[in-house]
């Protein structure tokens, strides 16, 4: 199992960067103070020997898991042996098993770091910094009397990045840290474990309705087509909602909804001929292969279905890539709907075998 080991001062952005990077990656995250705070909580003080206990086991038993790699952040004092040792410890650990161990080193300046201090999601995650003249003096003692920047040359690690993230955003850090060390996509095996399909209830097509107009006014502000699901009305979907062997469905990820599908047949009599229409899934979920999942659990809910049929715009590559990934291929004419926009058609037969729509794509990525 591998492990990426993302070390720096406080509030350099350790805990932020591991976030995203575990959205584009299938290595998840433990920060160091989801050990720190729950002590701090029960006992009132820092309990260091309680805290390495506690780490200890959860570094144990997420070793025994079938997990990528394990995403661990730590402030590191490089001027003390002791912290040398507690490193080379645990990325033995993982070594042990065959994986490999990757070191990133985040620094930014003090202004910058103050600010983050700050941050909403700093302040969500970490209770003991919500005091905030008080954190931002333990900042400033930190610094002071510890050494938390390495010396060029000092860390002697084959798989070892330093980045200056003062004026990158934790997106742009992961990405390069991802780029960097050839870390592979997301593969879609994760995300089915994570992702479901629960039909939606009558009572919440409001709440459908909301995350449907979400979902798609990105689109509609840069093609402004009259038939766009961001601008029809909620009585429209409670109609297709209605519609006879066609059913929506949630789009759970880990218990959340994310988006939504429709799937089923236009003609009651025809069974072996299905459509998805529409598909969405929430701007700040994309680009995670949810979409891509969704269709796979929406195959798996028509077994009998031998063609599927969809509509997508021609102007939208990612949106066309997903459903190609999915085993779809064009047929028909282009359907020009303003100056900006066309839609294209898209059928998938089933006659393709499933292992081979499995390899074409282990792991796709998607854009709706």
């Amino acid at each position: 199992m591998d492990l990426i080991l993302i070390l720096g001062s406080g509030a350099a952005g350790k805990m932020t960067v591991g976030q995203e990077l575990m959205k584009i990656t299938d290595f998840r995250l433990f920060h160091n103070h989801m050990m720190i705070e729950p002590v701090l909580e029960v006992f009132g003080s820092f309990q260091g020997a309680l805290i390495s206990r506690l780490r200890d086991d959860i570094f144990d038993e997420f070793l025994k898991t079938e997990y990528r790699g394990l995403i661990f952040t730590y402030m590191m004092a490089f001027d003390m042996p002791s912290e040398w040792e507690f490193i080379g410890n645990l990325s033995a650990k993982f070594e042990a098993t065959g994986g490999t161990v990757y070191y990133v080193e985040l620094v930014a300046d003090q202004q910058e770091r103050l600010k983050r201090n700050r941050s909403d999601n700093r302040l969500a995650h970490k209770a003991s910094k919500r005091d905030l003249d008080l954190s931002d003096s333990r900042l400033r003692y930190e610094d002071t009397h510890y050494r938390l920047v390495s010396n060029d040359g000092e860390v002697p690690f084959e798989n070892y990045i330093k980045i200056d993230n003062t004026t990158l955003t934790p997106e742009e850090c992961a990405h390069k840290i991802k780029a960097y060390f050839h870390l592979p996509d997301k593969c879609i095996n994760e995300l089915a474990r994570r992702v479901r399909l629960t039909e939606v209830p009558e009572s919440e097509i409001p709440d459908l309705y909301e995350m449907q107009v979400r979902s798609f006014m990105p689109l509609y502000e840069k093609y402004h087509d009259a038939g766009s699901p961001a601008i029809e009305s909620v009585d429209r979907v409670r109609r297709r909602y209605a519609v006879e062997n066609r059913k929506y469905y949630f789009i759970m990820l880990d218990g959340a909804r994310v988006g939504a599908i429709n799937i089923g047949h236009n003609d009651p009599e025809e069974k072996k001929t299905a459509f998805i229409s529409p598909l969405f899934v929430l701007p700040e979920y994309q680009n995670r292969g949810i979409g891509y999942t969704a269709i796979q659990k929406a195959f798996e809910k028509l077994p009998g279905v031998t063609c599927w049929k969809l509509e997508t715009i021609l102007q939208e590559p990612a949106n066309c890539h997903l459903y190609e990934k999915c085993g779809f291929v064009r047929v028909g004419e282009e359907k020009p709907v303003n100056d900006r926009m066309t839609l294209i058609d898209y059928e998938r037969n089933q006659k393709m075998s499933e292992e081979e729509i499995k390899n074409q794509s282990a792991c796709g990525r998607e854009g709706v």
